[in-house]
């Protein structure tokens, strides 16, 4: 990256407040789930360029968490997926710089969901774009806390579909 480009991307960044932020910013993902893999991206910008997550990004005013989950899929990765339950346990991401200020603070809720239609494509937030399988994800360079987060997903969605088989027989 050069350095232009990385200042430039700084400053919008402090501009919109991600940035040095004097309180936690409120963000969503979500852990789409299709025939036992999840869909994951790599990270176009910074902070963590590159590394593996779930698609989503902040939460704007007066949207719901799931509505902005589902927001943030669409846009990312243009994928449409079905919310399972309430928002999983919550990641805090504190990313501090040289003189230990707070660079970047995000309090991350997660959704569980089932895939519903259409293929992912990276979009300008996604460098690439991969279905996994759990047990791949420990090879992969991933953001903190998310292999428990997949497990909880995981979990959440086998529980929805045993739940739904049980009320159908």
């Amino acid at each position: 990256m050069s350095g232009a480009g990385q200042e430039a991307r700084e400053e919008a960044g402090a501009e919109d407040g991600r940035l040095f932020p004097t309180r936690p910013l409120i963000g969503v993902s979500i852990a789409v789930i299709r025939d036992g893999r999840v869909l994951l991206a790599a990270r176009a910008n910074e902070p963590m360029r590159g590394v593996w997550t779930l698609p989503g990004g902040l939460v704007e005013a007066g949207e719901s968490l799931a509505a902005g989950a589902l927001r943030e899929l669409q846009e990312e990765v243009g994928v449409h997926a079905e919310v399972v339950g309430p928002s999983l346990t919550p990641t805090e991401i504190i990313l501090r710089d040289e003189a230990d200020r707070v660079r970047h603070h995000y309090v991350i809720h997660p959704h569980a969901a089932l895939w519903r239609a259409g293929e992912p494509v990276p979009g300008p937030e996604a460098l690439a774009v991969r279905w996994a399988r759990l047990d791949e994800i420990a090879d992969l360079t991933t953001t903190p806390g998310l292999i428990d987060t997949l497990r909880e997903a995981f979990f959440r969605v086998g529980s929805a579909a045993e739940g739904s088989a049980k009320g159908s027989v």
